[in-house]
């Protein structure tokens, strides 16, 4: 996104947050392709037998959005880290349904490896449930990490992106996403 194209989304943010609801209408156009790849992006892990598609994502994320009431709009890494939080939220939902189905549904799998972080030990055919927990949890001790883990797995976002948005070196941004990982693979584990 060009640099002209970041100020408007911005403004036209700090409008929406003052109330002005025609500021929406003009910023929705302006993040529609950004919003379509975090919903690639989220989209990306799961089955084939998953029922949403990356545009009943976005229309549903969307729909969330425009509910949200006073919300003080700093920048746009803070809209598309709140749009990746409500695209994880969607899909959690989603899964809840879908396990509750007749109380034996599958469950829904995800993957916490990152191709750029190959090396380190990855938790692989990841319950997105569990991993929703264990975020929450996360969330708890440490709620800069789970911001990170936020951007970087269900924003997809990269080091360097996340560093941008949190205003963060990336060398705190890499050694703090192995550290999430980490608690989070044992915390997931631990539940198991």
């Amino acid at each position: 996104m060009e640099s002209a194209t970041s100020s408007q989304v911005t403004a036209l943010l700090v409008q929406w947050g003052n109330g002005d609801q025609e500021a929406l209408k003009q910023l929705m156009p302006l993040v529609y392709d950004e919003l379509r790849r975090l919903a690639r992006f989220h989209l990306r892990n799961e089955p084939d037998s998953i029922s949403v598609q990356t545009n009943d994502l976005v229309h549903e994320t969307y729909l969330r959005l425009i509910q949200q009431r006073s919300v003080d709009w700093q920048h746009r890494g803070q809209f598309y880290s709140f749009a990746a939080q409500l695209m994880r939220r969607i899909l959690v939902d989603h899964a809840r349904k879908k396990c509750a189905v007749k109380r034996g549904g599958s469950k829904i799998r995800v993957s916490l490896e990152d191709s750029a972080d190959a090396g380190h030990q990855a938790v692989k055919d990841l319950d997105i449930l569990a991993l929703d927990r264990a975020l929450d949890c996360l969330a708890k001790l440490d709620r800069r990490q789970a911001e990170i883990v936020e951007l970087r797995f269900f924003g997809g976002r990269s080091i360097e992106e996340t560093a941008e948005i949190l205003e963060l070196s990336p060398a705190t941004i890499k050694r703090e996403w192995s550290t999430a990982r980490a608690w989070l693979y044992r915390a997931i584990r631990k539940g198991a």
